[in-house]
């Protein structure tokens, strides 16, 4: 692999920073401040890391202007240098670039209409009446369903699975093993056998949608799953039948909605938070990680559930007192109507 090398100047530029120092220095990667060497960049965000700064060996660093004065090195000035050193990590991806064309061992149905400029990897599988648009990239052994429509600069990588009609918008990367548009878990009951209900609906995704590993977004039963512009979804999280996200939200690992449940835009979920279904959560929710709703969220904020892990004798002494919660409180509420008698 070419090793990718740019002057500190072009890269100031590029991303609308202030630099001090020399525009001529190349650059040739990324590092954190700890283990950054001459010739590569570095970042400071997280004020904790502020410490390493003073002995960085980074040839330059992106950071705010509020802190830069203790900078051994050459600085590149954002308000923000996280963002800044997200699209700088761009620059340096040493994943292999794919080429138009369609491999000669991928299926694609004489129906589907598949763009020129786009990449259809080894083993995938286009179906009947597909559309992939414009410099999409289809990854090895992905499967394409019949009539999908996959919107321009999409990328899916190796064995995701698009079941029929779904619609991509344009810029979604969909990571491997993704499945996205698998029948929502609808069953009817009779006389204690269950009895399969056919999902109807589509999944539609936004654009610039990210999608993780091994995540699963169902199909609707009659309406549609709709996953808005911008929203992230990391690894391992279940979205089930007729749920809506708002645009810009993101949920961490594990997450997991249940059906026809609506969530508004911007919202954030930590790690392993779960939504029950049939639930309406406001705009510019923050649900801390491992956090059970069970209720409507109808205001903007932070919300927690659960407790912080514990002694196993402190807690087993917890759990006995969270039981008697109840009989605690009717207790008391005859106590206030005696004091007030």
């Amino acid at each position: 692999m070419t090793k990718r090398s740019y002057r500190l100047g072009d890269i100031a530029s590029e991303l609308g920073a202030e630099l001090r120092g020399n525009p001529d220095t190349e650059i040739d990667g990324l590092a954190t401040l700890q283990a950054a060497v001459p010739g590569q960049v570095a970042f400071l965000a997280n004020p904790s890391y502020a410490r390493y700064l003073a002995d960085t060996r980074a040839s330059a660093v992106i950071i705010s202007a509020s802190i830069a004065d203790q900078c051994p090195a050459d600085v590149l000035l954002l308000d923000n240098p996280y963002l800044g050193y997200a699209r700088l990590s761009h620059w340096f991806d040493p994943a292999p670039v794919s080429q138009p064309g369609v491999h000669a061992s991928a299926i694609v149905d004489p129906s589907a209409q598949v763009s020129p400029s786009a990449s259809i990897g080894p083993q995938a599988v286009v179906e009947a009446e597909a559309v992939i648009g414009d410099n999409v990239v289809i990854g090895a052994g992905c499967i394409i369903g019949a009539r999908c429509n996959i919107g321009e600069q999409s990328v899916l990588r190796p064995r995701v699975t698009l079941a029929h009609d779904i619609v991509l918008g344009r810029r979604c990367h969909i990571l491997s093993g993704a499945v996205i548009g698998s029948d929502g878990f609808g069953f009817a009951n009779e006389k204690g056998a269950w009895h399969r209900i056919a999902q109807l609906g589509r999944v539609v995704l936004g654009d610039d949608v990210e999608v993780g590993a091994n995540t699963t977004i169902d199909r609707g039963a009659l309406d549609d799953t709709m996953i808005g512009n911008g929203v992230k979804l990391d690894n391992l999280i279940q979205i089930a039948h007729n749920v809506s996200i708002g645009d810009h939200s993101a949920m961490a690992a594990m997450v997991g909605i249940a059906g026809s449940t609506r969530i508004g835009s911007h919202c954030v979920f930590g790690g392993a938070s779960g939504v029950a279904g049939h639930l309406t959560i406001a705009d510019q929710v923050h649900l801390t990680g491992m956090t059970l709703v069970t209720g409507d969220i109808r205001e903007a904020g932070v919300y927690s559930s659960g407790t912080s892990a514990d002694t196993n004798r402190q807690w087993r002494k917890n759990a006995v007192r969270f039981r008697q919660l109840d009989a605690m409180a009717r207790r008391l509420k005859e106590l206030e109507k005696k004091i007030e008698g």
